[in-house]
């Protein structure tokens, strides 16, 4: 878990408290999250949901109510301000607006969307499914981003391949059957998430059962032109596919298989799955068997920082995404703050 800590230390440096915003707060897991962020001054968080009930649930665990705010989207003013902010788009009534900020999921959405809060952390109770409707329908996706994706990090301290060990592996939430145009748009949303969330150089590997044609399959085929694609649309970017994972990940493999190992080919740091079968299976696999802890998924490709749960995540994976996703935003603050002082 070194790149957590590492992580952890560059924000207790900054000294900064990003806002981050829970709709699933009466969950118990997520409650004992948001004490054990505070306590180390990772984030501010900002829990939802009936405050009675969440108190009753908290008092073994002592909240630190400064650091710590509790919000009930039923009586909440901003729940007026979030309903004609929505009617904006919407051609419904103010009565309809509020019934839906009543709900915690669109309520926490909307207070990033309007920078009530700075990310959003939401999957514990709620479906992937659910997190990302909403979140398309009320913050949207980035500018040229057409497909929303998710992201692991994989940390496993004994494997010396990928960056220190780490690895990224996409889309193992969110795509089922992506097309080769939506295939292209993950591998280079996951690349831009590299550079801007953890400063790697993106070696990004499309991965198939099949090595530069060694195989020929609809299957395979799907890989290669997804790769004319992503280099097209992101020359500036290593992409390389179609690869099979050990020539991904491995040189002397690589070397054996191929004439010309380019850029990617056995030293990828980001791994981009065929479809959704794929990738869930590899990431739950690998967090079995192979002593690698698996964080996410992360949503990519919004307008905001949302992170998406497991719902069978624990207390702990959901502190080190709340880690992850304050230091994204605090990245992105300072890039934002770079760029204004441009202009």
């Amino acid at each position: 878990m070194e790149i957590i800590k590492e992580i952890k230390k560059s924000l207790i440096k900054k000294n900064t408290f990003p806002k981050i915003i829970f709709p699933e707060g009466e969950e118990e897991r997520i409650i004992k999250a948001a004490k054990k962020i505070a306590d180390e001054n990772i984030a501010r968080p900002i829990l939802l949901g009936k405050e009675e009930k969440i108190k009753i649930l908290s008092q073994k665990e002592n909240l630190a109510s400064e650091k710590i705010e509790i919000i009930d989207p039923e009586k909440s003013e901003k729940k007026n301000i979030f309903a004609k902010e929505y009617l904006k788009k919407e051609k419904i009534s103010l009565e309809t607006a509020k019934n839906i900020f009543s709900h915690p999921l669109f309520f926490a959405t909307m207070a990033v969307n309007l920078e009530e809060a700075d990310g959003m952390i939401a999957g514990a109770v709620f479906t992937s499914g659910e997190v990302i409707a909403v979140a398309s329908k009320i913050v949207g996706l980035k500018e040229n981003i057409k497909t929303p994706s998710s992201f692991f990090l994989m940390v496993n301290k004994h494997f010396s391949g990928g960056e220190k060990g780490n690895l990224i592996f996409a889309d193992a939430s969110v795509n089922i059957n992506p097309t080769p145009e939506e295939l292209a748009d993950i591998a280079i949303t996951t690349g831009e998430t590299a550079i801007s969330l953890l400063n790697w150089e993106p070696k990004i590997a499309l991965l198939s059962f099949s090595t530069k044609g060694s195989a020929s399959h609809p299957l395979t085929e799907k890989v290669v032109k997804a790769l004319e694609i992503a280099q097209k649309k992101a020359p500036r970017l290593a992409i390389d596919g179609e690869l099979q994972a050990d020539a991904a990940l491995i040189k002397e493999i690589a070397r054996k298989k191929m004439k010309d190992l380019g850029k990617v080919a056995g030293q990828a740091n980001i791994l981009i799955f065929p479809d959704l079968n794929a990738a869930n299976i590899a990431y739950k696999l690998t967090s079995i068997i192979a002593d690698t802890q698996a964080l996410g998924p992360i949503l990519q490709g919004f307008k905001k920082p949302i992170s998406d749960l497991s719902r069978g995540a624990k207390t702990e994976e959901i502190f080190n995404i709340a880690v992850i996703l304050a230091h994204w935003i605090n990245k992105i603050k300072i890039k934002k703050d770079n760029l204004n002082k441009k202009d």
